[in-house]
């Protein structure tokens, strides 16, 4: 396969917030975009939620929660077909991030959920997946990967520009043209889902609602902050239950939720500490930058306004997924996915494991 040619790549994302699985089509040289293609995502029913969260933080998962899962992301796929006019024949390969269950790397292991070879045979098309495994075997932390894929989209900018993404887990990518950078920041939404979850019976905190009604607990969140995790230098990356609830748990619902934000706000303010030119230019993306409270949260703590990245014409929601296609096409290129300054490797590292229709 000649470097100049153009892929038409698919990319499925499900992310530490277990919340669904996006798909997202692009077409792609392997180093550059071409061109944005459509976008669906189907959220993850109550009942199958509850599956992934009893497997979290384990290493072994029962085989047929690996066929379920990979049969979602199929029906996904098939029902974005159905809606675009495409078929599996227009698809050069699909990107298959899975579902991240354990994520260990200081110990050489990580855990991301789905059969690639099941989703070749029912797609009939190139897929890959395993897109961790090589970086943690390697010595990297497997995370985060979408730093390259952030480069390329911000490839025109003047200047650096720092692209947060607010999922489960938050990371940073600082992008100019001398330097690229990425790390996972700290929490994101995970721990703020999982005390509403238990608490109230509700999936996340919609707007900050319960958030805004709160107040920040200051002791609790200066010890938060003195986790371990916060005092090393990048390249660094977190498993989705680094944390627990140190203190959160006796608190009021809203005052919980407040205090939470404020460590996520608070930690990704502090990732600018590590990047070699200072810059206004804050792009988020990731279901965190539709918590209103949590972006003006954000913008308080940075000083100045933290964007979606909608508006420089990306599309938040699509924006994972369409980096896992993005990696599959440079996966199958041999092009590296990963890099000193992202995931701690020691050289430039391709990735993923290629399953032929």
């Amino acid at each position: 396969m000649g470097n100049n040619r153009i892929f038409t790549a698919l990319g499925l994302m499900s992310g530490t917030s277990i919340d669904g699985i996006d798909a997202a089509i692009i077409k792609t040289d392997g180093h550059s975009m071409v061109d944005f293609g459509p976008f669906k995502s189907r959220p993850y029913s109550p009942e199958f939620k509850d599956r992934l969260r009893a497997v979290l933080g384990t290493k072994e998962v029962p085989p047929i929660l690996q066929q379920d899962l990979t049969l979602l992301h199929a029906e996904l796929i098939e029902e974005l077909f159905s809606m675009h006019d495409y078929a599996s024949s227009d698809i050069d390969v699909i990107g298959f991030h899975g579902q991240t269950i354990f994520h260990e790397p200081a110990k050489g292991f990580t855990l991301q959920i789905g059969d690639g070879a099941l989703l070749a045979d029912l797609l009939d098309t190139t897929v890959v997946n395993n897109f961790r495994k090589a970086d943690v075997m390697s010595g990297g932390y497997g995370a985060p990967l979408t730093p390259i894929y952030h480069k390329v989209l911000a490839k025109n900018f003047e200047g650096p520009v720092v692209i947060v993404n607010i999922g489960g887990v938050s990371n940073v990518s600082y992008v100019s043209k001398e330097c690229l950078i990425g790390f996972d920041s700290g929490p994101g939404n995970a721990l703020m889902d999982d005390i509403i979850k238990r608490k109230v019976g509700e999936d996340f905190d919609e707007s900050g609602r319960l958030a805004k009604q709160g107040r920040v607990i200051q002791h609790v969140l200066a010890k938060l902050l003195e986790h371990a995790y916060f005092k090393k230098a990048p390249p660094k990356a977190l498993d989705r239950n680094e944390f627990d609830f140190l203190g959160i748990d006796g608190l009021l619902i809203e005052d919980a939720v407040a205090t939470l934000v404020a460590f996520t706000t608070e930690t990704i303010a502090q990732s600018a500490s590590y990047f070699p030119k200072y810059t206004e230019r804050w792009l988020v993306t990731g279901g965190g930058r539709h918590n209103s409270y949590m972006m003006s949260e954000l913008s308080k703590r940075l000083g100045f306004k933290a964007a979606p990245v909608e508006d420089v014409g990306w599309d938040g929601d699509a924006l994972e997924a369409q980096a896992f296609a993005f990696l599959a096409v440079r996966s199958i290129l041999s092009l590296p996915l990963s890099f000193p300054k992202t995931t701690g490797v020691p050289r430039e590292l391709t990735g993923g494991v290629i399953y032929n229709r």
